[in-house]
Formats: structure tokens, C-alpha cells, sequence
């Protein structure tokens, strides 16, 4: 988190310094060529800024750069006055002030991928952001050439035509829509899709809803994918060939709600959801993104969807035991099928001299309660596992990152296995390796045991029958497993290590608790046979589709 404003901060004051000091070198010194340079760094570093901050304008920045590059070309002519150069000078502050308007009026535009339809305007509307200082930098090129003003002129006469195009195409979209409807409403009123799936969420929080796709493919019935943040539309379009439709305000999510659907998906309790739970005709299903003993698995927001399908029973006990009440037939019991493909170990792991273990530290959540992370006792952990001769497959969470404190942390313990890899052939895993090369069912599967914090890879894991270790970062001590309830039926590792020793044995060597496990498998995960195991939650969602279903209690939602 600090070092994302530490990035911001730098390119804040990079963009302004620099675009400044550029106007201040060419309108008063003579160092033409110096000032240009500098123009064209301020660029860069407006570039730079607006992928680490995509809502920063720098309309006074982009203005005094363009300012200082007419001043040098002008000095560079020497000429007098230049009527093309004064044109020039008059569509470049016009189409400086029309980027910001538009890059906003075409990102309120719905977009969609996989369906025979072009919704290029709020494309391109958010590309001029990025074309302008290409624009810049070709008249600065042409000032220090000293090229004739009127190609400059010329460049930026076809810059505006192209930015009159999107201005028209946007404001008739926004003041004579079609009668019957956009694009996109047409095409998916062809498509006939029966179900939605609707996601909001954070960036880099796609892994959310690429695990269900499959699945929901697998239902056989015609649907469609609701984004409301674009960073996610080319990453989940990439990942399934339904329909994926950018709906960024509810005048578009109106559109994309046709008459022939009859349910929608959630895979989270984003707030946004409630812009689509207040669709009384749709029954609305809450399927989660994982299985796990964290607070927020028991969140009171999901009493206002009309089904909540659920891996096993232990999750109904979890919401009971948080004290949220749900009526009992709210729950469907599905399994998770994302394990379908997890190998299933049956008899006892033979103890190894070298073990393969899987640690997967979870990230630090958004509020203090939530902080589960045992990265900052994770270096203890693994130079243990690497005294035991194991091979470690490091798995962190894809929002590790977001701390400045867990990403150093994290880049200790690669340095680690980097070492101890050079040095004794063992084939550790980490970064891309271990979380885009494999999947986290592949990670399962090489692995004989599993170290993790509370998060849902161990719901996951526990269908492998495996034995694992889970990591108590928090104040519960002997209370760990009464609050986590799955930790009862693996190792627990207390917040200082100093048991570390004591669990690496049960886990990698004697694993008493072999029979609990087995126990606890069923309550999490169902009884379902493993032929076939993904379908209870396909049944499941089909009946949710059937041609007699019948129009749920109106929710109490604005």
C-alpha cells in the first residue's frame, strides 16, 4: 500500500516538475534543444504516471508541454508570426482539453468481447489519454528538425478530425440512443443467454471468476459475463467463449438484463452486487471463490441472495457460529468442483527424505481482523523445511504484493530456495513458476504436504486426503482451532515457530491425525462420489434454470 503512493507521489512530481522546467527553459533561456528534451521526458513521465495512477488528468502539465514546444518551434523558425503554427497551437489546446471529457464520457460506455458487435468509440476514447503526448512528441520531433509548421499543422488537423469522430459518436449515443436498444442489447437478445455471472472486485482479483468459468460452461445453457470495472475484460474474455460485457453504470447493466435470463451468478460480495440483486425477476446465487475459515467466508451480506450454494456443511455451521442467521433453505450443498481434478491420496504418505511441500501464505486482507499472513515468520518455516531435505513450491497470494512489507518478505524467501536450488539440485518453485506456469490443482498434486495460512487453499487441499499444517498468525493460541475449526484436523503452527520442529515431524513423518482428516473431508467438501463430483453444483445450477422456476420474494435492496 505505501509503496503504491510512493509510486504515485514520484510520478506526481516527476510529470510537474519536468513540465515545468521545460517551460521555463524555452520561454526563458535560449536553450531550445534542452527544453525540448525536457518536453519530451515530461511526456514519458506523464506516460508513466497515468499506469501507476489511471485517474490523474495533468491537463496543466500536458498544457505547459505543449506550450513550451510551440514556444521552442517558433524560436526555432524564426520566421515571425506563423499562421500554421498558431493553428497548430489552437487544435493542440482543444484537443488537450477534450482528452479528459471524453476518456470519461467513453468510459461510462458499455463494451463487450466475444460477441459479433464493435463497440470501438469507448475504445479509442480511452486511448486518446495516450495519443496526445504521441501527438506532442511528433510536433517537439518536428520543432527540432525544424520542419515546415504546416506538417506540424497537418498532423494535428488529422488528430482532430479523429477526435471530432469519437466527440459525435459518443454524444449520439448519449442524446438519441436507439429505439430498440444498442448493440450489444440486440446481440445478446439473439444470444438468448439464461444465466449471468456478475463480477466486481479490485484489480487483480480475476482468479475469482476465471475458477467458475469452466464450470459454468459446463451447465450447457447460453449465458453471459457482467463486468463492472474494465481492467478485467480482456483477461476474462481471453478465458471463455460467452459473452463479456463491460456494464460500467446501471444504464448499461439495464441494457444487458434481457428478458430470457433467469438467474445471475456472484462469486463475491462486492458492493456492486446490489446494482444487480435489485433485478426481482432473476434469482440470485452467491457461489463464493473459496472454502475457508476466514471471517469474511461468514459475511451477513450474503442473507440478501436468494441461494447460496456452499462446498459442504461446514459452511453452514460457519455463518451459525458467526451469528448470521439464514434461513436453512437458502443453502445448497454442491461440493466444490474445482478440486474434481485433485489427485486423491487414500493410504498413508510414506515418510521421504525429500518431501515436497507446498507453502501458500495468504496476503495481509484489508482490515487488522483479517490478516492471516505468516510471511513475517515464514523465513523460519522454510529454512526448516529445507534442513529436512524438502522441495518447496512457494504459492503466495496474488495480493501480496499490495504490502511493501510482504513483498520484501516474500523476495527473501526466494532468494532462499534460489540458493539452496544452486546448491542442492532441489527443484523449488516460485513466483510465475508456481502460480501462472501451474495451476493451483497441479501445485496439489506434486505436493506431499501442504503448509498454509487460513484461506481456502486448504479446503481445496483437504480433498487429496494429505496432511497439512496451517499457521496460527493471530492472538487465539489454544482457542485457534475453536475459531478455525479446520485447523483441528491439521498441525497448527504457532504465530512464533517456536513448534516448528514438533509439526514438521507429525506433518512429514508419523501424521496421527490421518482419520480426523478423512472426517473433516466430507464436511467441507460433501459427500460426492469422485466420478463425477462436479455434478452436484452442475444439477445444481440447472435447477436454477428450469422452464417452471418461479419469481423470488422481492428483496428489501434499493
Amino acid at each position: 500500500m505505501r509503496g503504491d503512493l510512493a509510486r504515485k507521489l514520484l510520478a506526481r512530481v516527476l510529470t510537474t516538475g519536468l513540465a515545468v522546467s521545460a517551460f521555463l527553459v524555452v520561454a526563458l533561456t535560449g536553450a531550445t534543444g534542452w527544453g525540448l528534451a525536457l518536453a519530451l521526458a515530461a511526456l514519458a513521465a506523464g506516460a508513466w504516471e497515468r499506469r501507476v495512477r489511471p485517474s490523474a488528468d495533468g491537463i496543466a502539465e500536458t498544457v505547459l508541454v505543449a506550450a513550451g514546444i510551440l514556444v521552442g518551434y517558433a524560436r526555432r523558425l524564426d520566421d515571425g508570426f506563423d499562421p500554421a503554427l498558431a493553428g497548430t497551437a489552437l487544435v493542440l489546446l482543444a484537443l488537450v482539453l477534450l482528452v479528459g471529457p471524453l476518456r470519461q464520457a467513453g468510459a461510462l460506455e458499455i463494451r463487450a468481447a466475444n460477441l459479433p458487435v464493435r463497440t470501438w468509440t469507448p475504445v479509442v476514447a480511452g486511448r486518446l489519454g495516450d495519443a496526445l503526448p504521441v501527438l506532442l512528441a511528433l510536433v517537439a520531433g518536428a520543432a527540432a528538425l525544424t520542419l515546415p509548421a504546416w506538417l506540424a499543422f497537418a498532423a494535428t488537423l488529422l488528430a482532430g478530425a479523429g477526435w471530432a469522430a469519437v466527440a459525435l459518436d459518443l454524444a449520439r449515443h448519449r442524446f438519441r440512443p436507439p429505439a430498440g436498444g444498442g448493440p450489444v442489447g440486440r446481440a445478446l437478445r439473439r444470444h438468448q443467454p439464461e444465466f449471468l455471472l456478475h463480477f466486481s472486485a479490485p484489480p487483480g482479483s480475476e482468479y475469482q471468476v476465471t475458477m467458475w468459468l469452466p464450470y459454468l460452461e459446463r451447465i450447457g445453457r447460453p449465458f453471459v459475463v457482467v463486468l463492472r470495472e474494465p481492467e478485467f475484460l480482456a483477461a476474462v474474455a481471453a478465458a471463455t467463449r460467452a459473452p463479456v460485457v463491460l456494464c460500467p453504470t446501471l444504464k448499461a447493466l439495464d441494457e444487458v438484463l434481457v428478458p430470457s435470463l433467469r438467474a445471475a451468478f456472484y462469486v463475491n460480495h462486492g458492493a456492486k452486487n446490489s446494482h444487480c440483486i435489485r433485478f426481482h425477476q432473476l434469482t440470485h446465487v452467491q457461489l463464493h471463490h473459496g472454502d475457508s475459515d476466514k471471517a469474511p467466508s461468514a459475511n451477513p451480506v450474503s442473507a440478501i441472495f436468494d441461494k447460496i450454494f456452499v462446498a459442504g456443511q461446514a459452511a453452514i455451521d460457519r455463518y451459525a457460529r458467526a451469528g448470521v442467521e439464514i434461513p436453512a433453505e437458502k443453502f445448497v450443498v454442491v461440493g466444490r468442483p474445482q478440486v474434481e481434478a485433485i489427485e486423491v491420496r487414500r493410504e498413508p504418505v510414506p515418510a521421504s527424505a525429500h518431501p515436497t511441500v507446498l507453502y501458500t501464505p495468504t496476503w495481509t486482507g484489508h482490515h487488522a481482523d483479517a490478516n492471516y499472513c505468516s510471511l513475517p515468520v515464514a523465513e523460519t518455516l522454510v529454512r526448516r523445511l529445507l534442513d529436512r531435505g524438502a522441495t518447496v513450491i512457494l504459492r503466495a497470494h496474488p495480493y501480496t504484493d499490495k504490502d511493501p512489507a510482504s513483498a520484501r518478505r516474500l523476495a527473501r524467501l526466494t532468494e532462499l530456495l534460489a540458493a539452496d536450488r544452486a546448491k542442492s539440485g532441489r527443484a523449488h518453485l516460485w513466483g510465475a513458476a508456481a502460480t501462472r506456469e501451474l495451476t493451483l490443482t497441479e501445485c496439489v498434486n506434486r505436493a506431499d504436504a501442504l503448509v498454509s495460512d487460513v484461506s481456502g487453499v486448504i479446503s481445496d487441499w483437504l480433498y487429496s486426503g494429505k496432511p497439512y499444517a496451517v499457521t496460527d498468525t493471530g492472538v487465539d493460541g489454544e482457542h485457534f482451532a475453536e475459531r478455525f475449526p479446520l485447523a483441528a484436523s491439521g498441525y497448527v503452527l504457532r504465530r512464533d515457530m517456536s513448534n516448528v520442529d514438533a509439526v514438521l515431524a507429525d506433518l512429514l513423518d508419523t501424521d496421527p491425525k490421518a482419520a480426523r482428516r478423512w472426517a473433516a473431508r466430507t464436511r467441507y467438501l460433501g459427500d460426492f462420489p469422485a466420478d463425477g463430483y462436479a455434478e452436484a453444483f452442475l444439477a445444481a445450477a440447472r435447477r436454477e434454470l428450469e422452464p417452471d422456476w418461479a419469481v423470488p420474494t422481492p428483496h428489501a435492496v434499493a
